[in-house]
């Protein structure tokens, strides 16, 4: 008679993802203090609604620029490396905001925030996706989105409530402080990393870039997988930036809340986030991704309706109703999203293929903010919104039809020869 040997079971988060999502926490607890706050920040330091639209599309620029060379230099350096260099630019992000007396200042703080987010943001979704198996990834992307989920419950309410205590620039004080903390943390396991793993052979090169260009210029022109990703998310971000870059200052002047309030309604909003992520990463890698997507569209085009089209300065729990389900809707798509971009493109391309997809989506949608700003001057503060839920509901269709990932796809871009280069990180775990 014999015996089989137990086969050890492997954590889904180990030490080194513990370590890794608890600097991410720290980092964007100050910038969820801030962020849902921005536009009435602009607005205090003189800007009209129209600036602000202004604001935010000249804000978008840089980041079409650096997104895909953010991402090629983690798939180049390492994730590790690459956000530790992100993380140290980011700390001088709080330096023109702290210091702006005028909404202009707020440019150069979008400037070198835009440097931060090219580097961490494609290395952070390559680097969860790099320490999975395509089986269990889109939980893992939900277990990690569900941590990160307490920047968004913690953050806008502790912004909120510091803003009315201290002021803007008192709480932004306080995130820079975290922020601080957080990039010694990520430089420590950059420093690590780079003891314990050789260095990559060739490293920066313009070859390389060319190369990697090349090969993510085949996908997009393909018509595949990867082609409508990019399609319906850039059609969707259009309308999205039209309407959400003006949601706080609606949630002032229309719903008639107060800062506090508002911090507090972006905080119900991470916490029905955090809630579905997990179940929601488990259903995406059961009965597929594009599940997920489809309820989360319908989901984000009820919450729009009962934020912006119910009468001017409704009862708060109409409002608290239409965040919690957006929450849900976000909640549901972000991990099957993640799960999605990674499978489709291989394994030493993710780094680019995310970076790549942000600065596509960011191109479409360049012009939406100021469109959203005429329209709201022009016709009505409703009419952005009212357009973002019909395109909403539009979406569901190819997503439904042309979001499918095949078992052929999946082990060719996890097993072939291009994609087994080593990330950099996996020997630190």
């Amino acid at each position: 008679m014999t015996t089989q040997t137990p086969v050890k079971k492997v954590p889904l988060l180990t030490p080194l993802i513990l370590l890794f999502m608890l600097a991410m926490i720290l980092a964007n607890l100050g910038g969820n203090m801030y962020g849902p706050l921005e536009a009435l920040y602009l607005k205090e330091l003189g800007a009209s609604v129209g600036q602000i639209g202004l604001f935010y599309t000249l804000s978008q620029i840089i980041p079409l620029m650096l997104q895909i060379l953010g991402g090629w230099i983690s798939d180049s350096l390492g994730r590790l490396k690459a956000i530790a260099i992100g993380s140290v630019v980011g700390i001088f992000v709080y330096v023109p905001l702290i210091l702006a007396t005028r909404w202009e200042w707020i440019l150069l703080a979008s400037a070198l925030g835009a440097v931060t987010r090219s580097l961490i943001g494609p290395s952070f979704d390559a680097f969860i996706a790099d320490q999975s198996a395509p089986e269990n990834r889109a939980r893992l992307f939900g277990v990690t989105q569900t941590l990160f989920g307490i920047v968004a419950v913690v953050g806008p309410v502790a912004g909120g409530y510091l803003v009315e205590l201290m002021g803007f620039k008192g709480m932004l004080l306080v995130a820079a402080i975290l922020y601080l903390i957080a990039t010694i943390v990520r430089v420590s396991m950059a420093r690590t990393a780079a003891k314990s793993t050789p260095a990559k052979p060739g490293g920066l090169s313009l070859a390389g870039l060319k190369t990697d260009l090349r090969a993510m210029a085949v996908l997009i022109l393909a018509g595949g997988l990867f082609t409508w990703i990019m399609i319906t998310d850039g059609v969707r971000d259009i309308f999205f930036n039209m309407s959400f870059s003006f949601l706080s200052v609606y949630m002032q002047d229309i719903a008639r809340l107060t800062i506090g309030q508002i911090g507090l309604m972006n905080s119900i909003f991470g916490l029905a986030m955090m809630a579905v992520m997990i179940p929601a990463g488990a259903l995406a890698d059961k009965v597929g991704e594009r599940v997920n997507i489809a309820i989360s569209f319908l989901f984000i085009s009820i919450s729009i309706g009962l934020i912006a089209l119910v009468p001017p300065a409704s009862p708060t729990w109409v409002y608290t109703t239409g965040w919690v389900i957006a929450g849900l809707g976000v909640g549901l798509a972000t991990p099957a999203y993640q799960s999605l971009i990674s499978k489709a493109v291989p394994k030493r391309l993710r780094g680019v293929a995310f970076g790549l997809f942000s600065t596509s989506l960011g191109l479409v949608s360049l012009p939406a903010p100021v469109i959203g700003g005429y329209l709201w001057e022009n016709v009505s503060p409703q009419f952005p919104f009212m357009i973002t839920a019909v395109a909403s509901l539009l979406s569901i269709i190819p997503v439904w039809l042309k979001f499918k990932v095949s078992g052929d796809m999946e082990e060719a871009n996890e097993t072939s020869p291009e994609s087994v280069k080593d990330s950099g990180e996996n020997a630190v775990q």
